[in-house]
């Protein structure tokens, strides 16, 4: 499988350092092995996605492993949805923590696997460390593959439109998607706003998928201050948090605090 053309929707002819399409355009391959698949006319802004300091607070969060079990509940998920597959995609990939997993399943399976994310900072970071993944920079709105090219997507807090999970994943596939549950984060969202409320059950629907099934995964964390300063870093709500808050943190010996996830997987209708 290859990717598709961002600008023209052609199938990309592989060449050693870079792609081409049929038309013409061509994108060249970074040093790392990842590619560029984001053209500037579909920027939102110069540098969109994580900054270099949020990547490396989730990249030092998470090989703490404080979320390897919901890791290893969506690869779970992937071992028994998944029987002969060849293509797996990881949108929102960020620096490949969870996709690194989803490789070994992949792999095993005779499957290939693809991260995407829009940050460039972030897929550089991962192709470094992660040879196994095939990652480029692309918008999950516009995704680079062609009809019908997936047997497997999955998103973890990744927006991505319905219509486009429809076009990429194979008639019978699955879009396994993750959201944050009702209480997950309360204790540092208690240390930033004054009405902590919790978040709105889920009601997604994907359009052309039916829900197969639904779980959560959920238990306490005890971080460390700088554990605790790394995961405000890495969530939303480090724009809200005022100094008090990151000194708080900081000084924390043990920082209590629930995770709780929303799992779905959708199967594509036939």
């Amino acid at each position: 499988m290859s990717f598709s053309c961002p600008l023209c929707h052609a199938r990309l002819t592989r060449s050693e350092k870079s792609y081409t399409c049929p038309k013409g355009h061509q994108f060249d391959m970074a040093k790392e092995g990842y590619v560029n698949l984001l053209p500037v006319q579909h920027k939102r802004s110069r540098d969109p996605g994580d900054s270099a300091e949020m990547m490396q607070a989730r990249r030092a969060f998470l090989d703490a492993g404080h979320y390897q079990p919901l890791r290893d509940t969506v690869a779970q998920l992937l071992t028994d949805n998944l029987s002969s597959p060849s293509a797996i995609l990881d949108i929102g990939c960020g620096e490949g923590y969870y996709t690194a997993l989803f490789a070994d399943v992949a792999r095993e399976k005779g499957a290939e696997t693809y991260g995407l994310d829009v940050s460039k900072v972030a897929i550089r970071a991962a192709a470094k460390r992660y040879s196994s993944v095939t990652f480029c920079v692309a918008s999950s709105h516009r995704l680079p593959f062609e009809d019908a090219s997936m047997d497997a997507v999955v998103r973890i807090y990744a927006p991505c439109k319905a219509e486009e999970l429809a076009r990429v994943v194979k008639p019978g596939c699955w879009v396994i998607t993750v959201t944050p549950g009702p209480r997950h984060l309360m204790e540092l969202k208690g240390l930033i706003y004054d009405d902590v409320r919790l978040h709105a059950p889920h009601s997604e629907q994907l359009a052309g998928f039916s829900l197969q099934q639904e779980q959560t995964v959920a238990y306490e964390m005890k971080l460390k201050g700088d554990e605790a300063v790394a995961l405000l870093q890495m969530t939303p709500f480090a724009w809200r948090a005022k100094p008090t808050v990151w000194e708080t943190l900081a000084k924390q010996d043990e920082f209590c605090c629930q995770t709780d996830f929303s799992i779905h997987c959708w199967q594509r209708e036939v």
